[in-house]
């Protein structure tokens, strides 16, 4: 069955139940004449009369009334599920699957979702933290997260967040054996605590600034992580020097647990960014995870 033939159907219950074509023209906003055309046509291609006509009425034929029966019970089930998509619309629901980077995560995801969930109790997200470039499509993600850099030219992005301060911090312990760097270059003498990039398989670069130009260096150490909090942990007991977000450390730094080194030289990252392939007609969770999440500057 194609859609005119649903539409057609449609119609022809509409004259039946009002055993009027005048009636059932205005509430199906056609022209009486165009809606008679569209009752002989379906009599024509079920080759069968389903309505009796005289000068003063219209009555269904016998096959007519089997055919109202099938399709009332067909029609009430339709109508009731697009009232339920209204609702949907009103009461926004369903499940949002998000792939970010740890950071973005904790500093930015969370305190949205705690603000949005409250609102919107139907909403059920799952975040998925990982340190690889998804494919969101393949990977059936409805977004990722990642560093404005790394979003692919054919996803749209919307900014999460300004661009990051990073920080370079050690602790006091680990200054007591190891001099303080006042220079990218001098730490070939330390060790680092780093971060393994899933996707590529190697060690996160640090990014300095040198020259009035980025440069990044892979910095050599004992002890590889694939989340921030465990980097945290060992720079705080002194295993090492940790590239860091600033605000994941600021605390540390106030309370004398670590030391900040090369603040000068070392640059923000690119800000977070939500990024997803083209949708005309996104649902309505997804297009309000979207705005709980996007920055405001």
């Amino acid at each position: 069955m194609d859609r005119q033939d649903m539409a057609d159907l449609t119609a022809f219950v509409v004259v039946a139940e009002e055993r009027n074509f005048t009636r059932a023209a205005l509430k199906l906003g056609l022209s009486q004449s165009a809606l008679s055309g569209i009752v002989r046509r379906l009599e024509e291609r079920l080759s069968v009369r389903l309505l009796a006509r005289t000068s003063r009425s219209v009555a269904p034929t016998e096959a007519g009334e089997r055919l109202v029966r099938t399709l009332t019970p067909m029609l009430r089930e339709l109508d009731q599920s697009f009232a339920e998509l209204s609702a949907l619309r009103e009461k926004p629901a369903g499940t949002i699957r998000i792939s970010s980077v740890e950071h973005a995560a904790k500093t930015i995801i969370l305190p949205a979702l705690t603000r949005l969930l409250s609102k919107y109790p139907d909403i059920n997200v799952e975040v998925i933290v990982d340190y690889g470039l998804v494919d969101v499509v393949a990977d059936h993600f409805d977004a990722g997260v990642r560093l404005g850099e790394q979003v692919a030219k054919d996803m749209i992005a919307i900014r999460m967040s300004p661009d990051v301060p990073m920080a370079i911090v050690g602790s006091p312990a680990y200054f007591n054996t190891n001099a303080v760097p006042d220079k990218p270059e001098q730490l070939v003498e330390h060790r680092a605590i780093n971060l393994r990039l899933p996707t590529t398989g190697v060690l996160n670069a640090w990014r300095f600034l040198e020259g009035g130009r980025e440069i990044r260096v892979r910095v050599d150490g004992p002890l590889v992580f694939n989340t921030i909090d465990l980097i945290l942990d060992a720079a705080i007991d002194g295993m090492g020097l940790a590239y860091m977000p600033l605000d994941q450390v600021t605390e540390h730094l106030t309370n004398g647990r670590l030391v900040s080194v090369l603040t000068d030289t070392t640059p923000p990252l690119p800000g977070y960014h939500l990024y997803y392939p083209s949708r005309r007609h996104a649902s309505p969770a997804f297009s309000l995870f979207v705005d709980a999440v996007r920055y405001r500057g």
